[in-house]
Order: structure tokens, then C-alpha cells, then sequence
């Protein structure tokens, strides 16, 4: 899991100092590397070495960005996950893990997770997608004016307070999923090509392997059918567009 390239520029909070991340992992060998890869970047690294450490540490600590391992001693890292979404945390977190069936990658994106490496992955791979999440979090120019809305489609999206409604019921989104689905209604009736998305949604300026788009947007649409007919549709060999409906 090493690496010789350079490694991309380590991100700061708005007033200069280092971004906090905490790694969560039970393997004393790779913790320890995590730990000293991303401090040389320039990163401000706390380690917990189990689920229960972890969510004792957030009472005191501030990261802004979790690494999570999801094979840990006392709980399992997407549990740890959930326990930090119904706390009402809106932490990014990165799992880090060797399972890589559909079950479990739905599991982690059920759980509030923005990204999924698998190991064995390389040093410079995550610390580009530390990189993305942070540019966007840390970085972002998301609108907060209250009462900044988009509406599209039946859907209403609330940009302050992050709500979501289809047809005056709510939707319960993650913060991926709203981004998602803000990005997609924003450019409703124009074709968004996954490139696109993964670059403006997930902060990925880089090619990359991975099928968060395609996740995301199953995840999103299964949750926006419940209350009404698909409104976000799969153009074959483009990519995906949030259409009105037609008159």
C-alpha cells in the first residue's frame, strides 16, 4: 500500500489550520501507516481502534473526515456509521474494507458512507479521494440562504435546511443523496454524464474506479419512486437526466 507519486495538497479548515481527519482501524500495521502517510501530507491525524473509541473520541474531537475500517472489534464500521447519522453527525466518512459484494456496498451507502475504497488500495488512491470529499466539504460554495429552494418535477428541493418533498411528502435523504439530487435538478432536462457527476457531486477533479454514480442514483431513485413515477432517467452511453414530466 505504498506509494512514490506525489501526493495531492492536504486541505485546511476556512481558518488555516489543518484538517482533522480520524482514522478507525483495529490493524495496528496499517493504522499506523494511515497515521503516518497522511500527517506527513499535512493532515492533523487522531486513530481510534474500535468502533466504541471512536464514538467516545467525537464527544471531545471535531474531525472533518472520518477513514473507517468496517471489520472492527465491537462493532461493525457500518454500524458505527449509522450511530453517527441518527446522532445527527454529518461527518464525511471513507470506508475502508475487504468486502466487496452489492449487499455490502449497499449496506455501506445505506449507512451514510460518501466512499468505499477496497483494500489492498493504494496510498495515493486515498489520499486523492481524502482530497475530493474535503474540497467539497471544506470548500464548497453550496447556497444556505433560508428559503433558497428548486423546484422540479414534483420534487422541492429546501437549500438551507436540506428537505426534500415529493407530492408534500417528505424524503429522507443522506447528504450525498441531496447533493446528488440537487446537481441533477439544477440542470433538470440536460443529460449529466457520470464524469460530470463524480466531479461535481463527489469532488473527484481524476479518473477514477468506482461506481458511486451508478449506486447513488439506484439509491436515489428507489427512494423517490416510493412517491411518485421515475423522474430520473438512464440515457444509454451518456449518462442520467432528472426529466420533467411532459404535458
Amino acid at each position: 500500500m505504498t506509494d512514490s507519486s506525489t501526493p495531492p495538497e492536504a486541505f485546511s479548515r476556512p481558518d488555516g489550520t489543518p484538517a482533522h481527519l480520524l482514522v478507525v482501524d483495529d490493524e495496528d500495521s496499517l493504522a499506523h501507516l494511515l497515521v503516518e502517510a497522511l500527517s506527513f501530507q499535512g493532515y492533523h491525524v487522531s486513530v481510534a481502534q474500535s468502533g466504541s473509541t471512536a464514538l467516545r473520541m467525537l464527544d471531545t474531537e471535531d474531525p472533518d473526515l472520518i477513514v473507517l475500517d468496517v471489520n472492527l472489534p465491537d462493532y461493525d464500521g457500518f454500524d458505527v456509521a449509522k450511530q453517527l447519522r441518527e446522532a445527527g453527525h454529518d461527518i464525511p466518512i471513507i470506508f475502508l474494507t475487504a468486502r466487496t459484494s452489492t449487499e455490502d456496498l449497499r449496506d455501506g451507502y445505506d449507512s451514510g458512507g460518501d466512499d468505499y475504497l477496497t483494500k489492498p488500495f493504494r496510498l495515493e488512491e486515498l489520499s486523492l479521494r481524502v482530497a475530493a470529499v474535503l474540497r467539497r466539504t471544506l470548500t464548497g460554495n453550496t447556497s444556505n440562504r433560508e428559503g433558497d429552494t428548486i423546484t422540479v418535477a414534483e420534487l422541492t428541493l429546501n437549500l438551507a435546511t436540506h428537505e426534500v418533498g415529493r407530492n408534500g411528502e417528505s424524503v429522507e435523504l443522506s447528504p450525498t443523496e441531496f447533493r446528488l439530487l440537487r446537481y441533477l435538478a439544477a440542470r433538470a432536462d440536460r443529460v449529466v454524464t457520470r464524469p460530470e457527476l463524480l466531479k461535481h457531486v463527489w469532488g473527484y477533479h481524476f479518473e477514477v474506479e468506482t461506481n458511486l454514480a451508478e449506486t447513488y442514483i439506484f439509491y436515489l431513485r428507489r427512494k423517490l419512486e416510493k412517491l411518485g413515477p421515475r423522474v430520473i432517467h438512464t440515457v444509454r452511453g451518456v449518462g442520467y437526466m432528472l426529466r420533467t414530466p411532459k404535458e
